[in-house]
This record gives C-alpha cells, sequence and structure tokens, in this order.
C-alpha cells in the first residue's frame, strides 16, 4: 500500500515525553453512528425513591480544598484553639511529655515546632477546633499507638505478601505529590483466602496490625511541614467486593483510622462503585459533616480511569486502572511521562511520532482505560515511493487487556501512527502513550510538540 500523506494544523500544547529528534501530533476523525428508527418519547413518570437516591449520589469530583497549615493563614479563633491545646498538653498530667510524640515528631517543647503545629491542627480539625475533645482524642491516640506498637510497626513481618500490591498497598502519586493507597479486597471472595486471613479474632487483629502498617508506609512519606504534602490519597475499588464477609472488618478499620489518624485523607476516591452504594451514600449522605463530604469522589462502574486522571498522572496509575504503572516501575527512580489523549464516541484518534530517523528504533506503550476499540499501528515512510509497513495489525483490544508495548526499527525515515479506533461506540474513553526514539545524529535536539486536528 502506498503512502498516506497527512495534513498537519498546529496547536500549541505542552507534553513531557521521553524522544529525540521527534514530535507528535493527534488526528481526531469522527464516525457517525448509524441513524436507528425514531420512537415517540415515553410519557414522563414520577421518580422513584430509589432513583432519587441513585441522582442524590451521583456525583464524580470533590471540592475539598486542602489546608496549608501555616498558622499566619488560620482564623483568630483557630490560632486561639492551638494556643490552648499547646497549654492544656504541656500541663497534662495523663502524657509523658518526654515520649509525646507522633511519627518522629515531639509534640511538646521539641525542636520543630512548626511540624508539631501541623499534627496538632489535624486533631484541632476533626474536631472542628473545639479544644477539649480535641485533648481527649490526641491522649487517647498517644495511649493507643503505645499500647499497640505503632512507632516500630514498620520494622515487623507480619507474612501477608500474598495481599501485597494486591490489596492495600501505596502505588505512585497525585498530580500534588500526595502519596497514593489502593484498597481492594475482591480476593477475599475466595473463601479459603478469608479463613485463612481472618478464621478467629487472633488472625483478625494481625490483619488489622498489617493494614496499620501499609498506612504507617505511607504517611511516611509525608512532609508534616506547613505548606507541604501531609496527606494522603486513598482510592477504594468496590468491583467485586464482597461486602457481608467484610462487613466487620470494614468497621474495625475504620474506627481504628477515624480514632487515631485525623485529617490524613485528602481525597478518598471510589471507582467501581455499584449503583447500591450510591443509595447508601444517599441515605448516610445528611449525617456526614461539609468537610466529610467534601473530601469523596464517587465514580460509577466504567468510569475509573477517567476519574483517577483528573487526579493522578497515567505514569503513576497501575496498569489494571488504565495507566502506564506496574510495582517495578519505582525502583529505578521517576517514571517516564506519558502523554493523555481523549477518544470520543464514534472517533477514531491518529497519534502520529514523527522524526525517526533511518536506523533508529523506537518503544512505545499506549493504553486506553476500558479498552474495548480498535488498535493497530503503522510506519509511513517519509519517501514518495515508499509503502506503509503495517507494524501492529488492527484488532480489537478487550477491557481486561493492560498495557500494549511495542517497538519497531526502521530502515529509512518517516513517522510511526498508533491508531485507537472507537467508532463502534457512544462513550468518550481516555487514554495514555509514552515512546522513545534514541538519537541517530548528536546535533538533532530534542523537541516536545504536540499537534492536533480534528475533523467534524
Amino acid at each position: 500500500m502506498a503512502k498516506n500523506h497527512l495534513g498537519l494544523s498546529q496547536f500549541p500544547h505542552s507534553s513531557s515525553m521521553d524522544h529525540s529528534s521527534s514530535s507528535t501530533s493527534i488526528i481526531t476523525s469522527s464516525t457517525p453512528f448509524l441513524e436507528t428508527p425514531k420512537h415517540p418519547s415515553p410519557k414522563p413518570h414520577k421518580k422513584t425513591i430509589v432513583t432519587t437516591l441513585r441522582e442524590a449520589a451521583n456525583f464524580t469530583s470533590s471540592s475539598f480544598k486542602e489546608d496549608t497549615y501555616f498558622v499566619s493563614s488560620l482564623k483568630s479563633s483557630e490560632k486561639k484553639a492551638l494556643q490552648e491545646l499547646k497549654k492544656k498538653l504541656s500541663a497534662s498530667k495523663e502524657i509523658n511529655k518526654s515520649n509525646a510524640s507522633m511519627w518522629g515528631v515531639s509534640l511538646i517543647n521539641g525542636h520543630d515546632a512548626a511540624s508539631a503545629d501541623v499534627i496538632l491542627l489535624k486533631f484541632l480539625r476533626a474536631r472542628d477546633f473545639r479544644v477539649s475533645d480535641a485533648y481527649t482524642m490526641l491522649v487517647r491516640c498517644l495511649a493507643w499507638r503505645k499500647e499497640f506498637g505503632a512507632e516500630n510497626i514498620l520494622d515487623e513481618e507480619l507474612g501477608f505478601k500474598e495481599l501485597e500490591d494486591v490489596v492495600t498497598y501505596t502505588h505512585g502519586y497525585d498530580r500534588k505529590g500526595h502519596p497514593v493507597c489502593y484498597n481492594h479486597y475482591v480476593v477475599f471472595k475466595d473463601k479459603d483466602l478469608y479463613e485463612r486471613i481472618f478464621g478467629d479474632g487472633e488472625k483478625l487483629k494481625r490483619f488489622l496490625r498489617w493494614r496499620v502498617q501499609v498506612l504507617e508506609r505511607g504517611i511516611k512519606l509525608l512532609d508534616f511541614k506547613p505548606g507541604g504534602v501531609n496527606s494522603l490519597i486513598q482510592v477504594t475499588d468496590l468491583k467485586d467486593m464482597p461486602r457481608k464477609e467484610l462487613r466487620t472488618v470494614s468497621n474495625e478499620i475504620l474506627t481504628l483510622f477515624q480514632d487515631n489518624y485525623p485529617e490524613m485523607v485528602a481525597h478518598k476516591i471510589f471507582i467501581n462503585v455499584p449503583w447500591y452504594f450510591s443509595m447508601l451514600y444517599a441515605i448516610y449522605c445528611p449525617f456526614l459533616t461539609q468537610r466529610t463530604k467534601s473530601k469523596f469522589v464517587i465514580s460509577k462502574e466504567g468510569n475509573a480511569t477517567e476519574t483517577l486522571y483528573k487526579f493522578i498522572r497515567p505514569e503513576n496509575i497501575p496498569v489494571q486502572y488504565g495507566g502506564l504503572s506496574r510495582p517495578s516501575d519505582f525502583r529505578n527512580g521517576p517514571p517516564k511521562p506519558a502523554s493523555e489523549f481523549t477518544v470520543k464516541g464514534g472517533e477514531k484518534v491518529n497519534i502520529q511520532i514523527e522524526g525517526i530517523e533511518s536506523g533508529a528504533t523506537i518503544k512505545w506503550e499506549i493504553v486506553v482505560g476500558g479498552w474495548e476499540v480498535q488498535y493497530s499501528a503503522e510506519f509511513v515512510p517519509n519517501a514518495e515511493r515508499s509503502y506503509t509497513i503495517a507494524v501492529d495489525k488492527a484488532r480489537k483490544v478487550e477491557a481486561s487487556e493492560e498495557v500494549i508495548e511495542s517497538s519497531f526499527t526502521s530502515k529509512e525515515g518517516g513517522i510511526i501512527v498508533l491508531t485507537v479506533d472507537n467508532s463502534g461506540s457512544r462513550k468518550k474513553k481516555v487514554g495514555a502513550y509514552r515512546y522513545v526514539v534514541p538519537k541517530c545524529n548528536n546535533n538533532n535536539t530534542a523537541s516536545d510538540n504536540m499537534q492536533l486536528i480534528v475533523y467534524e
């Protein structure tokens, strides 16, 4: 097949890609759906209570604005509450002042007063700046940490290797630098595994210790500095979660974290949310504080990737959620940046990687959240009489497939075209890609240009 010449119209766009003297273009074309016979509009009907509850809980973004923890930005009443709590702690007979510390920060007469203020403000905010309530919570938390052995729990070997990177794990950072903790309990549908982990009270206690250990490992990544990263992001996957079996465990974890880890979560993102969860949320919503509700992000099934992209860059999102990241990626430093794209329902996107020289080997990765699209890749030579080469033949990519990795060594200069065809769907999808093209000429300079063309 003779090569196609693809016209380009330039729009400025900043992208971070690891490549040499090459650039990318994204070309989008629309494919209309077949028209369906028109039917008379159904008569309007009254909303059922179920419909009303579903609509009440149908939101996908958070309005929470994280605190900076600068004392200078506090209201006068909040500054007063902070000073009162400090005095109350200094005069306390309930705690050992020499050991009154959390996460390596001394709360009384320490060398790092600013970090101590960050932690004290977390307890105050958890109790709406009621000093007496915050003090009681803090004293109980210090006693629990001593009894539980929380300060040294990272050194323990608890024997849950089979659950690491599967059930609860910290993986990467969000766009603002918060560590991200993922939770997915679907493996406990296996009755044998459930009995092995939660079969009796002692096993449950051991699991709770492991769960605290994972959280403490994430907290170790925080700054506890005014203006720093002082909280985590939690992503909870509710797909196929065994509700009945984990109810007791979930309640134990929730109570333990609420009592001893105040204001440690900036956003709580629920993905793959079934309809009944939305109903439960709508029922309990009136009993939650506005501050708590503002941290929630609820994304129904099928929208997980799109929701996560709003908070986390694709190179930091695990491959099973439509990202490009695997657990081993962080062993060699920060992951290589990726570029994002959107393909609407009924459209086809061509991603052009230009500037490929003769003899160069280009490697790329590409992913689309939820796939169910056609993917292909081809090499288009620059020479007029050369022929286009099919690198990856067109095929439908199933929803279960993760990242596609491919490569091509060119014998002449040209471009690689990655095609994502979503013309068979009405649903918008998001994706990401990254690539490497080694330099063939030392005089070449790096280029980070992306061009976008949309054909209506």
